[in-house]
């Protein structure tokens, strides 16, 4: 365990967990009012027997709803059409339906209702100004079991291109008033969502467990997460109706938020910011897939008397679930089983999505990694790239 002589411990929201649970959410909603707006993906869950039991239910209890569709990561139009569409409604309650998208979506869209300009005027590193913090009650329901966006309190949008930016709408009021996460809407997650959600939940807890800012508190947490992820993300994707499993990576996902939240990230989700700028990639794949090369290049980079070392071997005897073997052996293994997952999960490659080599410089340039145990080298983090190019 890595000790901190201090820390901070972030806002996080009421939590109900546990399948079948969706049912609640018209009494839910009831505690702050009976117009509502409901942020959600496709139509995957729209055409399912949950959403018209749902909707059952909630015109059954009064409640006046509206629907707003999000589809592939959300920009600053997004939620601005979505507030100047419905800003005349009276709406009193936001609820996110989805994946992480969706959600990060759900918690502009509640702020911005608070707000009179462009969400973009808000944005860090964007905008020139800072939220005031006010929101509407937003209740989190995520649907894949990934980035944890219904533990924490930014919004992740994007303008994508040569110009473009991955930033965050960030206060800590805009944490969700309710986590409501029921896996077993989790069980039709198609095979490659579920990987690439999967894999982001992994790397989030790996890279808050490694941080330099972990404390013991998310240490804990990162490690319990570690350990669910090992036992049961491949049944997920392999498997996708193991509720139990669905469960369990939940449970990690949901971890994962609250440990980013207290810890900080590392150069894999440095990648996420400047990669996602400049090509349409889904998170979760970009993590997934730069989770193997970065990690290996880390270990290299650490000495074997290194707080970091005895981490990633505490995690690779989770992994490895084998007893008596050298530290080198815990190590080596885990990283093993991770390039492994990215194959067998079939992650695709960054230029499946349209990444050009020549790209690479100034997105490794422009990738922080002040988190990571160890500085990653521009060089480096060029290295990285041209592997999963």
């Amino acid at each position: 365990m890595t000790w901190k002589e201090s820390f901070t411990l972030a806002s996080t929201p009421s939590v109900i967990f546990g399948s079948g649970k969706l049912m609640v959410l018209p009494e839910l909603v009831q505690a702050w009012g009976r117009r509502v707006l409901l942020i959600t993906g496709g139509k995957s869950l729209v055409g399912s027997a949950h959403w018209t039991g749902l909707i059952e239910q909630m015109e059954a209890a009064g409640i006046s709803w509206w629907q707003y569709a999000v589809l592939g990561e959300p920009s600053p139009a997004v939620v601005d059409r979505a507030v100047a569409q419905f800003r005349e409604e009276g709406i009193e309650v936001v609820v996110g339906i989805g994946g992480g998208s969706v959600l990060d979506a759900g918690k502009a869209i509640a702020a911005m209702f608070c707000e009179t300009a462009s969400v973009k005027h808000f944005l860090e590193g964007v905008g020139d100004r800072k939220p005031s913090g006010k929101t509407l009650p937003y209740i989190a329901i995520p649907t894949t079991a990934g980035t944890g966006s219904e533990a924490t309190k930014n919004a992740v949008l994007s303008e994508v291109g040569s110009s473009g930016f991955k930033k965050s709408l960030r206060h800590n009021r805009f944490v969700p008033a309710v986590a409501l996460i029921d896996p077993s809407l989790m069980l039709t997650c198609p095979k490659h969502i579920t990987a690439y959600s999967g894999m982001d939940a992994f790397t989030q807890l790996l890279e808050s467990y490694l941080s330099k800012e972990a404390s013991p508190f998310t240490d804990a947490l990162a490690i319990e997460g570690l350990g669910y992820i090992a036992d049961s993300l491949p049944s997920v994707v392999e498997q996708g109706d193991d509720l139990f499993a669905r469960e369990q990576v939940a449970y990690a996902a949901f971890l994962s938020g609250i440990c980013l939240a207290n810890a900080g990230l590392g150069t894999i989700h440095g990648f996420a910011s400047s990669v996602g700028a400049r090509i349409p990639i889904p998170h979760g794949a970009l993590c997934g897939t730069l989770m193997g090369i970065s990690n290996r290049l880390t270990v290299e980079g650490l000495n074997r008397t290194d707080a970091a070392w005895h981490k990633y071997e505490r995690v690779g005897r989770l992994f490895t679930q084998e007893a008596g073997k050298s530290s080198e052996y815990y190590v080596m293994g885990l990283l093993d089983q991770i390039e492994e997952w990215v194959e067998s999960f079939e992650l695709p490659r960054l230029s499946h999505f349209g990444l050009e080599k020549e790209e690479i410089p100034n997105i490794a340039a422009a990738t922080s990694n002040k988190f990571n145990p160890v500085q990653l080298s521009e060089e480096e983090r060029q290295f990285i790239l041209q592997t999963r190019l």
